[in-house]
């Protein structure tokens, strides 16, 4: 096989590969499109009733409404608010007539002055959630400082004595005017997959680019006699 022929099919095989990847790409957009409007829909659908057994994979976003008291102590979980800086997310446990629950009650920045619990009825309106946030890097709550670095449900609910099931309040009537909540919504699910495929269309001009360059200059090159 001559070089300039070996070249040829390196170069068009390359570049092939390349599109196929960001053609690809372009098909995870799509889907990662519909997956974030399936999502979407179902956060904002009519609220129902807490279920029974609520399940972490079938129940997660489920719209739900529910009337209880805050009780016991309130967790901080230190995050940071786009346009607003650092502050504490707040988990307090719920009691309604036939159970407890953990309540993200929403935001207060990291210099706010304490929250108090109201001492009536509140009725919240909100997502189920079970947010994937802990990995092997995520430190250990600080319990002498009350700060926690990520809302791992168990954990929460052992320490709250609740309950593994996490309410992220969209609208909370009869609390604190001072925290702000922070409902559930599909801003932080990834979806890098345009990126993705910009990256390798331009790695695939730039190869088919330096191909034609080899070629020409090998077909420049002068004859070895």
């Amino acid at each position: 096989m001559s070089r300039v022929l070996f070249l040829i099919i390196i170069g068009l095989g390359g570049a092939a590969i390349l599109l196929s990847l960001g053609i690809w790409q372009l098909q995870r957009l799509a889907w990662k499109q519909g997956v974030i409007a399936e999502i979407d829909a179902r956060i904002l659908a009519a609220p129902v009733a807490v279920p029974a057994m609520p399940d972490p994979e079938t129940d997660a976003y489920l719209p739900v409404a529910v009337t209880g008291t805050m009780t016991g102590d309130t967790l901080r979980i230190l995050v940071s608010q786009k346009d607003v800086g650092a502050g504490y997310r707040l988990i307090t446990a719920l009691e309604t007539r036939d159970r407890r629950v953990l309540l993200d009650r929403g935001f207060v920045p990291v210099d706010a002055p304490e929250t108090t619990l109201p001492k009536k009825e509140v009725n919240v309106t909100g997502n189920l959630q079970w947010p994937q946030e802990t990995d092997g890097f995520t430190p250990a709550p600080d319990t002498d400082r009350n700060i926690w670095f990520a809302r791992d449900v168990p954990a929460m609910a052992a320490a709250l004595d609740t309950e593994p099931v996490l309410i992220v309040a969209r609208t909370l009537t009869g609390d604190d005017p001072s925290v702000a909540p922070f409902p559930v919504d599909t801003s932080r699910i990834p979806n890098d997959h345009l990126q993705y495929a910009i990256t390798w269309f331009s790695l695939a001009a730039i190869w088919l680019a330096m191909s034609l360059l080899f070629l020409r200059r090998r077909r420049a090159a002068p004859t070895e006699s």
